[in-house]
């Protein structure tokens, strides 16, 4: 796709970015066959294709209008485009220079400003996000019903977390939110590594990892949050002496973003060297399992009951379009012998991609009736997945047992 961007952005290091991702672009359109809201709306400007158009539009000196916006916000950022794309456009990261210019130029209505704003304090903030959602679960059966679905009736169980004991440690990013709605899960995962010769510990004061700000065009604040976290777990990266391996995300999404740290804070010099080194020892959990598969095999050998009951298994878009990791739950599940039941167009996001499912509920809405269709279609016992937001998110719209799949795992080891 030949450009030629307008003199406020030529030559900047994001002008020089989106030109060269644009360039990339065949006007193919594979990109729209595997787009959720093309499909759901069949609005070329709602696909990828239609939004590198009107990115280049912005970046060529066109006039950015609400209409702009509009089609940009609807983007989930899934990146199932990415996966698709013969010539490896890198849309996720154009969508973003295209957000931040529209935001620049496009006021947004008060109420739309106030609740973005309210997003950006609080889900960030653990300790208050905890808090709010304490006082919500006591309120709950006094909130409308749009709110009633965000607020889980019961939060399950952290369980022990074992203490440090291996010569073998690795980090683990507790999240923002996920402490307050599901501790269960990063303390299953220190137990399953526990067992697997691994010790498993949290930085204290490590916290956001940077993507909602970030994605809700805070851009700025999102790589504040991201130079924090990396200055509560540089002590442990740079130890002399019992250094961390790695650094484990049990939240596909965060894992994505942590994964890119490394081009995201490239042109900041004091840390665009610490990045790289976060992003190339971030793993997703499945990715540390897996590469123990010698050790967990006596460990499912010995623990395993009779019979394990069939899951379904919804992929998030972070782990297999984000972060390209398709198959490797899959393969840990079967192993400890699960069934997998099948699930149709399991590449299609679930809805809610961060906030969203808040910021566009009646597509978000949409998106996870097709996707729970289609997890149901089976008859699995219960759901799993990589990704809290997905979780949370599906959950509100199904009574099947929903978890993540390493909690699932740790009960299987339990012989549970």
């Amino acid at each position: 796709m030949q450009t030629e961007l307008a003199d406020f952005i030529k030559g900047t290091a994001d002008g020089l970015e989106a030109d060269a991702i644009l360039r990339k672009c065949v006007h193919c359109g594979f990109c729209t066959a595997t787009c959720p809201t093309y499909q759901l709306l069949g609005d070329e400007l709602d696909g990828p294709r239609g939004r590198i158009y009107l990115i280049k539009g912005m970046l060529e000196g066109e006039e950015v209008t609400t209409r702009t916006q509009v089609h940009l916000d609807r983007c989930l950022t899934c990146r199932a485009c990415e996966t698709t794309c013969p010539s490896g456009v890198q849309y996720g990261r154009l969508v973003d220079i295209g957000r931040k210019l529209a935001e620049e130029r496009v006021p947004r209505p008060l109420l739309a400003r106030m609740q973005r704003l309210a997003l950006r304090m609080v889900l960030p903030r653990s300790w208050l996000f905890g808090s709010l959602l304490k006082v919500g679960r006591w309120l709950r059966p006094a909130l409308p019903f749009a709110l009633q679905d965000k607020v889980p009736a019961a939060v399950p169980a952290a369980g022990f977390w074992p203490a440090p004991r291996h010569a073998r440690r690795m980090l683990v990013l507790a999240g923002c939110v996920q402490p307050a709605l599901s501790p269960d899960i990063n303390a299953a995962a220190a137990r399953v590594l526990d067992q697997l010769g691994i010790s498993l510990i949290e930085a204290p004061g490590a916290g956001c990892c940077g993507a909602v700000r970030f994605h809700l065009n805070a851009q700025e604040d999102g790589l504040d949050d991201m130079r924090a976290l990396i200055d509560a777990w540089w002590p442990y990266v740079e130890a002399a002496e019992g250094g961390v391996e790695a650094i484990v995300m049990t939240s596909s999404g965060c894992g994505t973003t942590i994964k890119e740290y490394g081009h995201l804070l490239a042109r900041d010099r004091a840390y665009a060297a610490k990045a790289q080194r976060i992003s190339a020892l971030t793993k997703d959990i499945s990715e540390v399992i897996a590469a123990e598969a010698a050790r967990l095999q006596p460990l499912l050998a010995n623990g395993k009951p009779s019979a394990a009951p069939k899951l379904a298994l919804q992929l998030p878009c972070s782990l297999q379009h984000g972060q390209q990791i398709r198959g490797v739950i899959e393969g840990i599940l079967l192993a400890a012998g699960f069934e997998l039941t099948p699930v149709a167009d399991s590449h299609l996001c679930c809805g809610s991609a961060g906030t969203y499912s808040i910021l566009q509920p009646e597509l978000a809405g949409r998106l996870k009736a097709n996707k729970l269709a289609a997890l149901h279609a089976g008859s699995p016992q219960s759901i799993v997945s990589a990704n809290l937001g997905c979780m949370s998110h599906l959950q509100s719209g199904t009574a099947l047992p929903m978890e993540h799949w390493i909690v699932a795992l740790e009960r299987r080891l339990a012989g549970a």
